[in-house]
Parts: structure tokens; sequence; C-alpha cells
């Protein structure tokens, strides 16, 4: 039975899509990377597959200038297979995906221990189960906003990383949150002047949209704003897309409360999120 790993080019994109769309919620960042794709050629994000007997069995969207490497739902074989091929054709400095496959890439891509690891669950939700939280006060972020977005960025991060060390890309986010703000990816609810809560679409294709990054300023909790920014920002998305998953830290209780409020129920996929 032959085995290969290599880079997909536009010849491969039906194939790769079609393997995708299998599991479109275990797979919306690749989906949504698939779907943005102008020119193959562009070498900042690329596509490599395994092939077993000419069949695709695994896939990664592989960022060679920042390190960024995020496998599609696989079987654990495969993705120990797409990870071997892998070995020495990138460093890995961020790992997002199933646990399983996470593992194997971390393993065989990574020189060193990673500095931080954290376990997450895949949440969805669908119309009929949203809940009646609803606020006219979300809105697109604008780049005014920019300044207190920093703020609440910085503030998330500090306190995501509080009993770990920052990686080196957490200390300087206002590049990566104006680029959110400019593809409409970043929302907010805005309460006498002030946003009080942000949430970001982290990925968003035909097939569905990710919701991350939902926070809320310290000094505006427990007022329940997080809860109707995000039943609002889920209503909306849900409009026109057939899906929406929320990404979950296993630690972040207030958030999972949150989530389950508005209506998400959890799935048995565990992820790993890795820094490296």
């Amino acid at each position: 039975m032959s085995s290969e790993v290599k880079q997909l080019g536009p010849e491969q994109s039906s194939a790769l899509g079609a393997f995708l769309a299998r599991q479109p919620y275990r797979n919306l960042h690749l989906l949504s990377a698939l779907d943005g794709r102008g020119q193959w050629e562009a070498p900042s994000t690329l596509f490599y597959g395994h092939f077993s007997s000419g069949e695709l069995r695994a896939a990664a969207l592989v960022q060679p200038a920042s390190g960024r490497v995020m496998p599609g739902a696989c079987e654990a074989a495969d993705a120990m297979a797409l990870a071997n091929g892998l070995a020495g054709r990138t460093p890995l400095r961020f790992c997002l995906g199933d646990r399983h496959a996470v593992e194997a890439l971390t393993r065989n891509l990574c020189s060193s221990v990673p500095r931080w690891v954290r376990p997450h669950r895949l949440f969805t939700v669908s119309a009929d189960y949203l809940g009646p939280f609803v606020t006219p006060a979300l809105r697109p972020a604008r780049e005014g906003d920019l300044p207190r977005l920093v703020e609440l960025a910085t503030a998330e991060t500090k306190e995501v990383f509080a009993h770990d060390p920052l990686p080196p890309s957490a200390e300087q986010p206002r590049a990566g949150v104006l680029d959110r703000i400019r593809a409409q990816r970043t929302w907010v609810l805005e309460l006498e002047g002030r946003v009080v809560v942000k949430a970001d679409v982290a990925a968003r294709s035909r097939f569905g949209a990710e919701v991350r990054g939902l926070f809320t300023a310290p000094e505006s909790r427990l007022r329940g704003y997080a809860t109707v920014a995000l039943g609002q920002l889920s209503r909306q998305l849900l409009s026109a897309l057939p899906r929406v998953t929320l990404r979950i830290s296993e630690s972040a209780h207030s958030l999972l409360a949150v989530a389950r409020k508005v209506g998400y129920a959890t799935t048995q996929v565990e992820q790993l999120l890795v820094l490296n």
C-alpha cells in the first residue's frame, strides 16, 4: 500500500474540500482558509496532505513564516503518517486541532518540550437551541475601537496565561487586532460609549463559523453582558450559516457557563492548543 505526504496544489483543491467537508465543524479553520485562497502559489499559507493508495487521508494548514500548523480531523494513524512526513519541513510554534493530531505533530515537529499546552472542548449550537439572549448594542468593530480592543486583548492574554509564561507574540497584539478589525472578524458590545465585551469570528466559510476570544472587561462582569453578546452574535451568524462552534479551554469555567446558558452543547471532540 503506497503512502506519501506532499504539498497540495490547485489540482487537489476539490479532493481537499471534499475531505474537509466530511466533518465541517471540526475543520472550520481549514475550510475558511481554503475558501479564502486566491492563488495557490502564495507561500504564506500551504496545505499538505497524506495520501494512502492515492486517497487523501489527512491534511494540515501550514504557515512556514509563523510556524502555525493546523491539522484537519482524521484518524490517529493517518495523523501520525502526516506528522512523520512533515518532519523537517516546517517549524511548529503554534498548533491547534484534535488532540491526537496535535500530539503527533508536536512530537515530530518540536525540537523541545512545548512552552504551553492547553486542552479545549469544541461546542456547537443550532438556532433551535439558542436562548432569548439578544442585544442591539452589538456591532462590528471599527478602527476607532483599536486602542480599547488592544487594551482588552492584552488583559485577556494576561488572564489566560496567568500561571504560564507568556508566548513571545502575546506582548504585541496590536497588529493582529487591527487585522481582525479590517477583516470584519471582531464584534463589540458598546454601552454608554465604552466597549465592554469583544468577540472574534476566528474562521468563517460557507460551512460555518467559529467564535473565540469572548472577553468581558473585568470591571463590567457579572452583569450578563457576555451572555447577550454571544447570543446575539450566534444568532446573526446562524441566520446565514449552517453551524457555529465555540472552542473553550477546559479551565475557563465562567465562559463554559455562559456558553451553556446561551444554548451551546459540548461535543466529544477534545482539542489541544500548543505554543512552542
